[in-house]
């Protein structure tokens, strides 16, 4: 009996530690990401490393290039087939709202008590109203957005401060002004190209054409290729062939034909930091945190980079359309099939949204990246010493900062990373009238509504961006053949598919 009972009690014993064995196995989640050149992905950042071993997780990343992401996405999420369990930086605006609409992605709305960590966020600044913008016509939210508690000025025009001193020229108000600069850079480098690009057009594009009442093209402030939106009449216009847009692309062309505008705007960070420390660019539409590491690059005297506020256009001045949500969590259905469903959601919510982890996607790991002094973060020696600025240190040795992971944003922690100009700048911006404008939320569409407007705007989108090319390298002439675009943008539904945008909008 006694041999017996010691070998039940052995037996039980056994079980109970392999149960606990598999408990304490960390959970995989595996995760699509939009991979930046200027950044690329590495998944030892400490941030991940930290994260992974405090929340016992397994994060599974596949980078994919941006260029390339939503149309894997996309094709994913159409078939159905190899979805990972949470894409990231993702809406549901444009075509994902047909695919939320017809049972490709969960309605996260419907596990709200699942995300508390989210839910504490949301409330904490403010953003309920905000976030509801984001329901579909069903009413329901089909991603975790990312949060900010104040939009801020992180990128815009870049361009040589030690040539503006040379010249005597006065910091650029206008795209005159910025004309006027190149065009004395482009005589005294004749083999220069002094506007020039980080990743490719659509970043110029994007930090432009609000300036000129318009914002169309692959960046799109309305997410649909070629409608734009009329801040004071708050409705859709046909952006892509506005009087707006086409004396936009009339500047752009202007540039090309003149040398000032780099024909080869495609092109990883190396090439621009290349072409900015060569003195073949001297300006660029770029962030803040890159500049630390393009003087770095360079072997001329002197160079010194400054980061300028929206310039005034036919439209005002004016920065891309931001919003206080952006680019979040979106999870194909397939992950509603796993058992451990609810802990997944549970967990990718711990790990993006607590306030612990807001500040490892922020700060890094308390006592290696910084240390508190008080409520003042001091950050370590290698980190203050770098040339490439905090910012953009912390991002490349850290993975802090990164567009994509990082979905909390704080304003006063973000300054942390910045110089006193970099304040000085955002101070400038805000105290502009509508700098930076509110981004338009998703339309209330149906399920075939959407799944029409997002075939539409696919096909206008591809016909829009083949005439732009053309228009601005001189290929197609502004003068002879804007009517036959015209006339290809209507046979192909502009009009129709404005028609369903207005008649679904929001505001």
């Amino acid at each position: 009996m006694r041999k017996t009972l010691s070998l039940l009690l052995a037996v039980a014993l056994l079980l109970g530690l392999g149960a606990y064995a598999v408990a304490e196995q960390p959970l995989a989640i595996s995760l699509y990401y939009s991979d930046n050149a200027t950044l690329p992905f590495q998944q030892d950042w400490p941030v991940i490393v930290a994260l992974e071993k405090q929340y016992n997780v397994k994060l599974n990343f596949e980078p994919i290039p941006m260029a390339d992401y939503g149309t894997k996405a996309g094709l994913a999420l159409s078939t159905g087939e190899n979805t990972p369990d949470v894409m990231l930086y993702l809406t549901t605006g444009g075509a994902y709202s047909s695919y939320a609409l017809n049972g490709a992605i969960v309605p996260i709305s419907d596990y709200a008590e699942w995300t508390p960590h989210f839910n504490a966020r949301v409330e904490e600044m403010g953003l309920q109203q905000d976030v509801d913008l984001n329901r579909l016509s069903d009413g329901k939210l089909y991603f975790l957005p990312s949060l900010f508690d104040k939009p801020f000025y992180d990128g815009g025009l870049i361009l040589r401060e030690d040539y503006l001193k040379a010249k005597g020229f006065d910091a650029p108000k206008t795209f005159d002004d910025l004309y006027n600069i190149m065009k004395a850079y482009k005589e005294d480098n004749p083999g220069s190209y002094p506007l020039t690009s980080i990743v490719g057009l659509r970043v110029v594009q994007r930090m432009t054409m609000p300036s000129f009442g318009v914002s169309v093209g692959r960046n799109t402030g309305t997410g649909t290729g070629t409608l734009s939106w009329d801040y004071d009449k708050k409705e859709y216009f046909a952006g892509a062939i506005s009087p707006q847009y086409k004396d936009y692309i009339t500047f752009m062309a202007k540039l090309h034909a003149e040398g000032l505008l780099d024909p080869e705007l495609e092109q990883d960070n190396a090439s621009t930091a290349k072409k900015l420390a060569t003195g073949a660019a001297m300006a660029v539409y770029g962030y803040y945190d890159q500049i630390g590491g393009w003087e770095q690059a360079s072997e001329i005297e002197g160079l010194k980079l400054n980061m300028y506020p929206p310039l005034v256009g036919p439209g005002g001045a004016h920065h891309q359309p931001k919003s206080k949500t952006g680019g979040g969590l979106l999870f194909p259905i397939a992950v509603s099939k796993r058992p451990d469903f609810e802990q997944v959601v549970r967990k990718l919510d711990e790990i993006f949204y607590s306030e612990d982890a807001t500040k490892l996607w922020c700060f890094g790991p308390e006592g290696d990246s910084y240390k508190m002094d008080g409520d003042k973060v001091i950050y370590n020696d290698a980190i203050l010493g770098s040339a490439d600025g905090i910012y953009k240190y912390m991002q490349n040795a850290y993975g802090t900062g990164c567009a994509g992971l990082q979905n909390v944003w704080y304003l006063d922690r973000e300054l942390t990373k910045y110089d006193e100009n970099y304040a000085r700048i955002n101070a400038e911006v805000a105290a502009m009238p509508d700098a930076i404008q509110y981004t338009v939320p998703v339309p209330s569409f149906d399920d075939i509504t959407a799944e029409d407007a997002s075939l539409m705007q696919t096909t206008l989108l591809d016909a829009f961006n083949v005439w732009d090319d053309e228009f601005r390298t001189g290929k197609k002439s502004i003068e002879t053949d804007w009517d036959a675009f015209v006339k290809d943008m209507t046979d192909k539904g502009i009009e129709k598919f404005l028609e369903i945008y207005n008649a679904n909008k929001k505001l």
